[in-house]
């Protein structure tokens, strides 16, 4: 599932600013991940889950399947373990990502997010990842939830076996941000 204060912090930073549509694998309500809601009582997070706006973007959410890059400016992968069971393997979604890529559109993640584009490919075929820094959850904190054998690979090994150059924070949950414009935004 997707992981509450993941996807509640970026909303309410980028909904005043955005039209934001939420999708799916299968469309509609997809999961949330259940520690996520019983750990995060901070107040964006609980707002989420009771946000009649949000809820109705999560009643009428699409199908990976339904969504036209033509349609949208940018994509954004909410973190969890989704990404990595779901969503890394699923080949609508491995051809949504390379097409927003391809089209020089805005593919953006976090945490275990950018699990879900490690199967996206440039117009050569190649990793998006390849040569571009990168971060996402650290072999180190997948160790320190105890989720190792949980999920089918550790997104920082994945990333640096994709070429890219994985960075991190020098401790578990420290912050780790990575920027990277084709073009300016504004």
């Amino acid at each position: 599932g997707w992981y509450l204060p993941e996807a509640a912090h970026p909303y309410y930073v980028l909904a005043p600013h955005a039209e934001i549509d939420f999708a799916a694998p299968n469309g509609p309500n997809p999961p949330v991940d259940p520690h996520s809601v019983e750990d995060y009582t901070d107040e964006k997070s609980q707002n989420f889950l009771t946000d009649v706006v949000v809820k109705e973007k999560f009643s009428s959410a699409k199908k990976l399947s339904e969504v036209s890059v033509n349609d949208y400016d940018a994509i954004f992968y909410v973190g969890g373990h989704g990404p990595v069971i779901d969503l890394a393997s699923d080949p609508v979604n491995i051809q949504l990502a390379s097409q927003f890529w391809q089209e020089g559109k805005i593919v953006s993640a976090v945490c275990h997010g950018p699990a879900a584009i490690v199967g996206a490919t440039d117009s050569n075929g190649e990793s998006i990842f390849k040569g571009k820094e990168v971060t996402g959850f650290s072999n180190d904190e997948e160790i320190a939830v105890d989720q190792v054998k949980a999920v089918p690979f550790l997104l920082e090994d994945r990333i640096k076996l994709l070429g890219g150059k994985y960075t991190k924070a020098d401790e578990p949950w420290g912050v780790s941000i990575v920027v990277r414009l084709k073009q300016k935004l504004y």
